[in-house]
């Protein structure tokens, strides 16, 4: 089980060929990479499945291969499905354990029990803009991106060319890799093919956004390399995945992270702490050095985050999968947070 979405097995992956299974999404959230929090935001699992399956479709009618069967038990095409999914059907790939010993992860191990298909143990980040909150504000200055400032203001900041990042996946904390150590991380699949898809990815999303109202700020692919072609994985375009802007107002679960960085600091700087701490003693899991548990949101606040997720993903789909607020009121209500 991920955070967020549990996975369902119905034929498992071999060493020579992939298996067959679903993601079952919940309403659960997680944020600064904790886990399940304390409480749910109604409507989101389905507002995700939604999204993910509409966007899976632009891919694949577009030509760039997924790992998406369909929605539902039966994987049926999203129009044809009566109401907002919860279920995405998908092939499954060989998941090996990345095991850590001596502050070190054993990618060799990891390559070394893959066979023909595998989940490629990277996320392949794209950045159009950089909005407030993007942890490329903590790596980069505005010159070294080509912007014509010397430093990052309070809002977001469009890229005159995107950036494509890799960090890993399947580490308790993630960590930026140049191109080398990207293609050593990623076996077979080479890093080129991988930045290639998701630059392909983003133009894609990009341009969907544009067409509903929506600007896309950033985001990120996973993939899966099977008989030796990249496919996209997990689940593409979602407001948990990407960060969207509508009306110049962030509309994503960067809305919750700020809300925390807000409202809770004292359990932002807890978090931050114990990773920092799991760095210096080379420990994987940093969560049990966290002496302070994160609260849960306001009534208020899980109510305007449902009213984003399900009126966005009505909005983005061009569909009325949703009995949610227009677009703009659910937008007005998350800006007054």
């Amino acid at each position: 089980m991920t955070s967020v979405k549990e996975f369902r097995v119905e034929r498992a992956p071999t060493d020579a060929a992939p298996g067959a299974g679903s993601f079952v999404f919940t309403d659960d959230y997680s944020v600064f990479d904790w886990g399940k929090m304390p409480d749910e935001i109604p409507g989101k699992g389905a507002s995700l499945c939604t999204m993910g399956a509409f966007n899976f479709e632009l891919l694949e009618r577009a030509g760039v291969p997924t790992h998406y069967r369909g929605v539902g038990a039966d994987a049926t095409p999203l129009a044809e499905a009566e109401d907002a999914p919860g279920e995405l059907a998908i092939d499954l790939v060989n998941v090996p354990d990345l095991p850590f010993s001596d502050g070190e992860y054993d990618y060799d191990a990891f390559h070394a029990e893959t066979g023909s298909n595998y989940v490629v143990p990277l996320e392949i980040v794209f950045r159009n803009a950089v909005p407030v909150g993007s942890s490329l504000r903590s790596r980069a200055d505005p010159r070294d991106l080509g912007l014509d400032r010397d430093e990052w203001p309070d809002e977001a900041v469009p890229l005159p060319v995107p950036v494509v990042e890799f960090s890993t996946k399947f580490e308790e904390q993630d960590r930026y890799l140049d191109a080398d150590e990207a293609g050593d991380v990623a076996g077979e699949a080479d890093a080129d093919d991988l930045e290639s898809v998701a630059r392909r990815v983003n133009d894609l999303l990009t341009e969907r956004a544009a067409e509903t109202g929506f600007v896309h700020e950033d985001g990120k692919i996973e993939c899966c390399y099977v008989d030796g072609e990249v496919r996209v994985a997990d689940v593409v375009g979602t407001f948990d995945e990407n960060r969207f802007a509508y009306d110049g107002q962030e509309v994503s679960k960067e809305v919750v992270r700020q809300y925390y960085k807000r409202e809770h600091p004292d359990w932002v700087e807890a978090v931050g702490e114990a990773k920092a701490r799991a760095d210096r003693e080379d420990v994987a899991d940093w969560r049990p050095l966290c002496g302070v548990e994160p609260p849960a949101l306001p009534g208020g606040v899980v109510e305007a985050a449902a009213d984003m997720y399900v009126a966005g993903a009505n909005a983005y789909t061009d569909g009325d999968w949703f009995d949610a607020p227009d677009v703009g009121a659910a937008v007005e209500r998350v800006r007054e947070l």
